[in-house]
């Protein structure tokens, strides 16, 4: 069969390498790109010289050969494409947060569901890490019994020379639980099999950087479903010293045990990453998954060849996205 062929629009965050790599490696075929940034569009073209960069996303958009359109713009642009490549009979696989209010969202499910496209996200903390995919088996197989509880930390670097002026404009980025703990909650629905969740609190706030009052630094939330609850924190406080941009980690409790994540880095323990704990009533394992293969894009290109939905339910990409905006009006006091 022929491979699917893909285009990426928008590259302001560089999350669009990952997704544009993961797609590659499964076997799809990277055509071209558009990017309105000329240093943002050197960058990927010196990184995939295969792809043509176009001057109008029209050429894109109109192009019939190239099924799946890619894309981590700005984050308040990414609902935008993904409804132009739908109406143009292309899926999406949109970095997260694929929507930014729930209007947005609204407006994305509404076309999606008129034209029959798929729209997914990618949340790479789950999709991208062996260490979750691993886990994942893990709690299928019964490992730790009936999960009960997850307890996610996204922390995060905030390079701040580096970050363009859009990174700080809470319209633009979302607001920090929109933005990052949208990975936390995608995670607690697919753990505790939650088809949905009440938002049990949320907060917000601007702790340490005064002089940006567009950026909320610290975020956290509780979720409660008929069976389980959850707890997540994100911020911008990783120190310089770690040497990764977060100590990234999950717990998930069972009723029969618990499997501790550390995603990026174990303090003081081995090195690399994707570090694994199986503790139940036979002792404590560490469980390496190096070797693990990532069944994500492989999936999603079965999904666009036979109209299926295994890479991730579409019904969880919304509630993901609706729950994480839900929290984040919770905690900023809107309606």
């Amino acid at each position: 069969m022929a491979s699917i062929r893909f285009a990426a629009i928008g590259l302001n965050h560089n999350h669009i390498y990952g997704q544009t790599r993961l797609l590659i490696a499964a076997g799809a075929e990277l055509v071209s790109f558009f990017a309105v940034e000329d240093d943002l569009a050197s960058t990927y073209a010196a990184s995939f010289p295969q792809a043509k960069r176009v001057k109008d996303v029209a050429a894109i958009l109109e192009d019939s050969s190239i099924q799946l359109i890619t894309g981590a713009g700005i984050p308040d642009t990414r609902a935008a494409t993904a409804i132009a490549a739908m109406r143009h009979g292309k899926d999406v696989l949109m970095d997260k947060p694929g929507v930014t209010t729930l209007a947005q969202l609204a407006e994305v499910k509404a076309v999606q569901q008129e034209t029959g496209r798929i729209f997914s996200m990618c949340f790479s903390e789950h999709f991208e890490t062996r260490c979750t995919v691993k886990a994942g088996e893990l709690v299928a197989a019964g490992a730790i019994g009936k999960v009960i509880h997850t307890a996610g930390l996204g922390p995060h670097k905030l390079n701040r020379p580096i970050r363009p002026d859009w990174f700080f404009q809470r319209e633009r980025y979302g607001g920090i639980i929109t933005d990052i703990a949208s990975h936390q909650v995608a995670q607690f629905l697919f753990f505790t099999g939650a088809e949905d969740a009440e938002i049990a609190g949320a907060t917000v706030a601007n702790r340490h950087h005064p002089d940006l009052p567009g950026l909320q630094d610290f975020g956290e939330l509780m979720l409660r479903s008929k069976d389980a609850s959850g707890y997540v924190r994100v911020d911008w406080f990783t120190p310089d010293g770690l040497g990764t941009w977060g100590d990234g980690r999950l717990t998930i409790t069972g009723t029969d045990g618990y499997i501790e994540l550390r995603k990026y880095i174990d303090i003081g323990g081995v090195p690399g990453t994707d570090h694994v704990f199986l503790v139940d009533k036979k002792g404590i394992q560490r469980i390496d998954c190096a070797h693990l293969k990532l069944p994500f894009g492989p999936q999603l290109l079965a999904d666009i060849r036979d109209r299926t939905e295994t890479a991730m339910p579409q019904a969880r990409a919304y509630k993901a996205m609706e729950l994480a905006i839900k929290a984040q009006n919770l905690a900023e006091g809107a309606a």
